[in-house]
C-alpha cells in the first residue's frame, strides 16, 4: 500500500482515501496518479525515496486494476525513463505489452522508444517482430507498419523494407492502397525472384517457355515478360485484399471507441460487435478471428457475455485440445476484468475445470466467489452440486444444510437451499416422505421466500396418484400448499398471483369431480369484477398494499408444462 506518511500533502490524502473507499472509481484513480506524481513539484532522478516508492506503488495498483488503460503505462514508462533510466521504463513497456498485447498505440510508443534509445539493431527488429505478431493485423495497424518502415528506411536496409510491404500488402486495413502503391514501386526495381513465391515464379517462367513466340526471344525479353505476368499476379493481391478490406470496413466504420474505458458500450456498438464476430467466424481464418475477438475484448472488457463467447468459440478450436487458451481466457475474465458482483463467467469457469476432472479446483473458484458474495444462492447452489457430482448426494445434503445453518444468509436464501434440500432428497435419494417433512418443518421460517414455496408447491403437484384415495390425498396436499401460500404467506402479490394461475391450472387438470365449483369461486374472487374480488388479508393489510388497484389481482391460468419456468429464484 503506497505510504503517504511523510506527505503533507492533504489533497494527495484525500485521494488515497478516496480511493481506497470505491476502488472501482476511475476518477479517483485519475486525480491520484496526477497528484503522486507532481509529489515536490514533480518526480525527477533527485526526488525523495519516498515520493518516487510511493508514485510506483500507486501506477502499480491503478494499472493492475486497469491494465488496459495503454496510455498510462506510456506515462508509466516515461516517468521511470525521467527517474531510473532505460532499462527501468523497458521494464514497464514489457508490463505493459503483455497486459494489453494489442494496444498499436503502446506497441508503437514501445518500438519508438527502442529507436530512440538502443543502438542494437537486432534487438530493435526482435521487437518490432513482437509487435508485428501481436497488431500486425489490426485494421488501424498502419501506424505500427510505419514505425517499423521507417526503421527499416533510415538503415538503408531496402530489401527489409520491401520484405516488410510483401507482408503488409496482403493484410485488410486501412491504407491498404498506399502500401500496395509503395510496394509497386520498389517492386520495379527488386529482383524478380523477391517478387513471388518460388513455385509462383517457377510456374510463370514454364508458362512462357510452352509459349511458341517466345522461344526466339533473349533472356530480357522473357524477364519482361514474366514481368508483366508478376505485375497481373500483383494486382491480383491488391484486388484480393481491397474486396477483404471492403467486406470489413461495413463493421469497422461503425466502432466508436476502439479503446478501453469503464463505461459500458451502447447497444448499438454491442451489437457490431456481434456482427462482426459472426463475420469473421464465418470467413474462418483463425488468426484473424481470435486478433478480433482481442480487439473486442478490449473495448467490452467488463462485459461476461463476450468472454463466455470467446472461450466457447476457443474451445470448439482442434476438437477441444486447446484447453490451455480457454483457461487463459476465463482466468483473465475472471481475475481482473469482470466484477465479481457478476459471477457468471466464474461460474463456467468452475464447470470448464470440473469438465476437466478438476473438481477441487472447481470447487475452490466457487468457494472464492463465496468469499466476496457469501449470500450468493446460485453459487451456493452449484457448490452443492458440485459436490454432489464428485462426492455424491450426502455430500451435496452436507453442504446446503452447512449453508443454511451457519452462513450469514438472508431468510430468501436459506429458504431456498432447505427447498433445493427437500427436491435432493425426494427425486435423487426418492424419499418423497423426508421431503415432504423438510418443507413442513420450515414453513413458518419462509414464509416470504418465493422459491421454497413454489419447489413445495411442485413438488407436491408431480407427487403420483395410482388411484382415486391417492388422487383425494394428493388434491389435498396440494390445496394445503396453495392454502398457505395465499392466506399466511408473505408473498409478493405477484407471486401469489402466479400461484394461483398454477392451482387454476391443476385443479382442471388434475382435480377431483367438483373442482369446477372452486375453479369458479377462485376465478370470481381473483379475476371478476371489484365488487366480488376477495382480498386476502395478511399482517394487517390487504393484499398488495395501499393504492393495488383491481387490476393487480387479475390472473390468467396458464399451463402446467413447463413447470420450471416459474420456479426461477
Amino acid at each position: 500500500m503506497a505510504d503517504f506518511s511523510h506527505s503533507s500533502d492533504t489533497e494527495l490524502l484525500s485521494l488515497n482515501a478516496q480511493v481506497l473507499t470505491d476502488p472501482e472509481e476511475f476518477e479517483h484513480w485519475d486525480k491520484l496518479v496526477q497528484a503522486a506524481q507532481q509529489q515536490e513539484g514533480g518526480l525527477n532522478r533527485n526526488s525523495s525515496p519516498q515520493a518516487i516508492a510511493s508514485t510506483r506503488e500507486v501506477y502499480d495498483r491503478f494499472l493492475s486494476r486497469f491494465p488496459l488503460f495503454f496510455g498510462y503505462w506510456k506515462k508509466y514508462a516515461d516517468l521511470e525513463f525521467a527517474i531510473g533510466g532505460t532499462e527501468a521504463a523497458d521494464l514497464v513497456y514489457e508490463r505493459g505489452v503483455a497486459s494489453i498485447s494489442n494496444s498499436v498505440d503502446l506497441w508503437q510508443n514501445y518500438c519508438n522508444f527502442k529507436t530512440e534509445t538502443n543502438h542494437d539493431t537486432e534487438m530493435i527488429r526482435d521487437l518490432f517482430e513482437r509487435g508485428a505478431e501481436s497488431v500486425g493485423l489490426d485494421f488501424l495497424g498502419h501506424l505500427f507498419w510505419d514505425k517499423y518502415l521507417e526503421f527499416e528506411e533510415r538503415l538503408n536496409a531496402d530489401d527489409r523494407v520491401f520484405s516488410i510491404l510483401a507482408r503488409v500488402i496482403q493484410i485488410p486495413m486501412h491504407q491498404y492502397a498506399r502500401y500496395f502503391e509503395k510496394y509497386h514501386l520498389m517492386a520495379a526495381r527488386r529482383p524478380v525472384a523477391e517478387l513471388a513465391p518460388p513455385n509462383i515464379i517457377e510456374r510463370f517462367k514454364i508458362d512462357i517457355e510452352r509459349e511458341p513466340v517466345t522461344k526466339a526471344k533473349n533472356p530480357d525479353d522473357i524477364e519482361r515478360l514474366l514481368r508483366e505476368q508478376i505485375d497481373a499476379y500483383h494486382m491480383e493481391l491488391f484486388n484480393r485484399t481491397q474486396a477483404e478490406t471492403t467486406k470489413r470496413w461495413t463493421y469497422e466504420q461503425e466502432i466508436k471507441r476502439p479503446y478501453y474505458h469503464v463505461t459500458d458500450l451502447d447497444d448499438a456498438q454491442l451489437s457490431n460487435w456481434r456482427n462482426y464476430l459472426d463475420f469473421e467466424e464465418l470467413e474462418g481464418d483463425y488468426a484473424r478471428i481470435k486478433f478480433l475477438y482481442e480487439r473486442c475484448l478490449v473495448t467490452v472488457a467488463n462485459n461476461d457475455d463476450f468472454w463466455l463467447r470467446y472461450a466457447r468459440w476457443m474451445l470448439s478450436q482442434e476438437d477441444g485440445k486447446k484447453t490451455e487458451e480457454v483457461r487463459n481466457i476465463y482466468q483473465r475474465a475472471s481475475c481482473t476484468f469482470v466484477p465479481i458482483q457478476r459471477p457468471t463467467v466464474r461460474l463456467w469457469y468452475a464447470k470448464f475445470e470440473e469438465s476437466l476432472g478438476h473438481s477441487d479446483l472447481a470447487g475452490d473458484i466457487l468457494e472464492a466467489i463465496l468469499m466476496n458474495l457469501p449470500g450468493e444462492l446460485e453459487v451456493i447452489l452449484e457448490l452443492a452440486n458440485l459436490h454432489r457430482r464428485a462426492r455424491g448426494v450426502e455430500a451435496a445434503i452436507q453442504t446446503l444444510r452447512a449453508y443454511v445453518n451457519g452462513a450469514e444468509l438472508s431468510p430468501y436464501v436459506r429458504g431456498a437451499l432447505v427447498a433445493e434440500w427437500a427436491r435432493i432428497m425426494s427425486e435423487i435419494n426418492g424419499k418423497p416422505d423426508e421431503a415432504r417433512s423438510i418443507f413442513t418443518s420450515h414453513q413458518d421460517q419462509y414464509l416470504d421466500c418465493r422459491p421454497f414455496w413454489l419447489k413445495w408447491f411442485f413438488f407436491e403437484v408431480n407427487q403420483p396418484a395410482r388411484d382415486a384415495k391417492d388422487q383425494n390425498l394428493h388434491y389435498q396436499r396440494v390445496k394445503a400448499v396453495y392454502d398457505i401460500v395465499r392466506q399466511r404467506s408473505k408473498l409478493p402479490l405477484p407471486t401469489i398471483k402466479d400461484m394461483t394461475a398454477y392451482y387454476l391450472t391443476y385443479l382442471q387438470e388434475r382435480g377431483p369431480s367438483d373442482a369446477m365449483q372452486e375453479v369458479m369461486e377462485l376465478d370470481k374472487e381473483v379475476n371478476g369484477p371489484p365488487s366480488v374480488q376477495k382480498r386476502v388479508k395478511q399482517d394487517g393489510m390487504l393484499d398488495g398494499g395501499e393504492g393495488a388497484g383491481p387490476q393487480d389481482y387479475a390472473v390468467a391460468a396458464q399451463p402446467m408444462n413447463g413447470q420450471g419456468t416459474g420456479v426461477g429464484y
